[in-house]
Order: structure tokens, then C-alpha cells, then sequence
């Protein structure tokens, strides 16, 4: 699979630009990763900040998001102190070895995608644009979403669209979804769209939310494989960062948030058995933030897509 993108998308305005430095705490010999750089928002802010004393590290699974980035960095990224790798994030480790770091002091994972993959009509994020059913976030991905509603069944159709997008009608749009198929194979957004709103109710189709909404997050995360994706980059993640160090979380929807408020807490638990027997295991984490940050009125009304944001933050402890 060959990717061909437009990069003329307007720039993706980072969310919580403020909140994430103030968590990061960029300065003087601190190893600083950006884990989801996109077109490099808070990548440019987080090096404004480090003023050349940080070294930056940035990866991205969407190499057209990358090229964005680079540009943007311009003179600063020529100090030599950032380094940029089209990666899945759940490859961290592997990044840190090959920059030779063994540890870091600062994880960040915005997990939104941006403005250039939301109004690409080619990229098949948005039910707003027609396009090909595609949504890959990057050339990792192993199937698109036309691959999914064309050649899976309809009861794995129906288990992505309830999984991953909490789809009340999952079962009806699944079963419409094969029936149309069957007919002729389904490859553009719009055709999607319209099955998804043959299949809901005409009564449930009423509000201010687009009934194709769910459908498009629920296959966007699995051909993505976004939520294996984020437990192992928490996972590998907590394991990089040296004792103080602090991973940044901002997610966008309540999948997202669950699995990052579970696992957090996980981490911050101890093993159950007293601190003397042989399997006793002291918590990895400590949860900086009890109850998760979210964006000022001022933000979400100068920038209405930060209104789902959530931040959450954990610092690494001592053993």
C-alpha cells in the first residue's frame, strides 16, 4: 500500500500548550520526548521553552505529519538538540536506543489527530469530506478501513463499532454495512456516511452530533490498533523515564481517558504482598493529577476542538 497525501491542510493548533510545559518541565540537561510531534505544535513550544538547553526527541507514525513538523523547526532544529523519527510510539525504546538514551525526563502522547489528517479528503478520517475509506495514520498500518467494511464479518464489524466507538446501533449499522457490500463494494466516506444514516433510527438521528461519528472513530482506532498502541507505549514508556521523570497524556475521547486513568493506577499500586515477601513489588508511578486537567473557556472558545481534551499526568518513583 502506497500513501499519497496533500499536505496543504491548515496547521493543527496544539491543546493545553501551557498546561503541558508547566507538567513537562522542560530545562537544562532533560531528555524531553514528544511522542506524537504531528505538525509540531507542542514540539515548537517545548524547544522555545528548553531554549537549546533540553535535547528533543520526536516521533510520529505519519511521515507527511513529519515533513510539516521539520519545516516548521526551521533554525531551531539546526542547534542539533532535536531528533525526529517517523515511528509508532510503541516503539520508544527502540528510538531511545538508537539516539543512545537510555533514560528520559519527559513522555508527551497527544493523542488527537490533527487538522492536516482530519481535512485531507484523501486520508478517510472525516465524515465531513468525501474520500477513500482509508484512515491510516501512517504506512504501519496493516489494512485500511475499506478493507474492514468490505471483508470482515458482521459480527467483527459490529464488535469494532460497539468496542471502539460505544455505538448504541452497532449490530443495525454492521448488518447494513454487509448488506450494502453485497451490492457493490463500499470505498468512499460518503457512501459510508449514508449506509451508517440509512441504519440509525430517524428519532435517534436528532442532536447536534453526526450519526456516522462513532462509526468513524470505532474503525479509525482499529485499523490504527490505537488502544494496543497506547497501553504499550505507557507501558514501554514508564519504563523509560528516569526517577522523576513524568509522562503527559492528552486524550479526546473516554475510551482513551479510561484506559489512561486504569493504567496510571495500576502502576501506582503496589504488588498487595508485605514489603518483606520475595514478590512484593513497589509502584512504579505516582498520579500527579488526581482528577484529569481540562482546557480553559478561553481555549475551547478560540479553539473548539480542544473541548474534549483531557490531561492526565504520572511521575516516575524511586526503586
Amino acid at each position: 500500500m502506497t500513501l499519497d497525501w496533500d499536505t496543504s491542510s491548515a496547521i493543527h493548533q496544539p491543546v493545553m500548550v501551557q498546561e503541558v510545559i508547566e507538567f513537562l518541565r522542560p530545562g537544562k540537561g532533560k531528555v524531553i520526548v514528544d511522542a506524537t510531534v504531528g505538525t509540531g505544535g507542542h514540539l515548537l513550544s517545548i524547544l522555545r521553552v528548553a531554549r537549546g538547553e533540553s535535547k528533543v526527541i520526536g516521533i510520529d507514525r505519519d511521515p507527511k505529519a513529519l515533513e510539516v513538523a521539520e519545516s516548521r523547526l526551521g533554525e531551531i532544529s539546526a542547534v542539533g538538540k532535536v531528533s525526529l523519527y517517523c515511528e509508532n510510539f510503541r516503539n520508544i525504546r527502540s528510538v531511545l536506543d538508537r539516539e543512545g538514551v537510555e533514560q528520559v525526563d519527559g513522555i508527551l502522547l497527544d493523542l488527537g489527530f490533527s487538522s492536516l489528517q482530519l481535512e485531507d479528503s484523501s486520508r478517510g478520517f472525516s465524515f465531513r469530506h468525501d474520500g477513500l475509506l482509508d484512515m491510516r495514520m501512517g504506512p504501519d498500518a496493516k489494512k485500511t478501513a475499506g478493507e474492514i467494511v468490505n471483508s470482515f464479518s458482521e459480527g467483527e464489524i459490529a464488535k469494532i463499532l460497539y468496542q471502539y466507538g460505544e455505538e448504541k446501533w452497532a449490530r443495525r449499522i454492521a448488518r447494513f454495512i454487509v448488506q450494502a457490500r453485497e451490492r457493490r463494494p463500499i470505498k468512499s466516506t460518503f457512501e459510508l456516511v449514508k449506509i451508517v444514516e440509512d441504519a440509525v433510527p430517524v428519532g435517534a438521528r436528532r442532536g447536534r452530533k453526526h450519526p456516522a461519528r462513532k462509526t468513524f472513530q470505532a474503525l479509525r482506532i482499529a485499523v490504527n490498533e490505537e488502544l494496543d498502541s497506547l497501553k504499550e507505549v505507557i507501558t514501554k514508556g514508564v519504563e523509560c523515564l528516569a526517577s522523576g521523570g513524568r509522562i503527559v497524556v492528552l486524550s479526546y475521547h473516554s475510551l482513551e481517558d479510561r484506559l489512561v486513568k486504569q493504567m496510571f493506577g495500576s502502576l501506582a499500586r503496589e504488588s498487595g504482598y508485605p514489603p518483606t515477601h520475595p514478590l512484593f513489588t513497589a509502584p512504579s508511578l505516582m498520579v500527579v493529577t488526581k482528577k484529569p486537567v481540562v482546557p480553559t473557556r478561553e481555549e475551547i472558545e478560540s479553539n473548539p476542538r480542544s473541548k474534549s481534551a483531557k490531561l492526565r499526568v504520572a511521575e516516575r518513583r524511586e526503586g
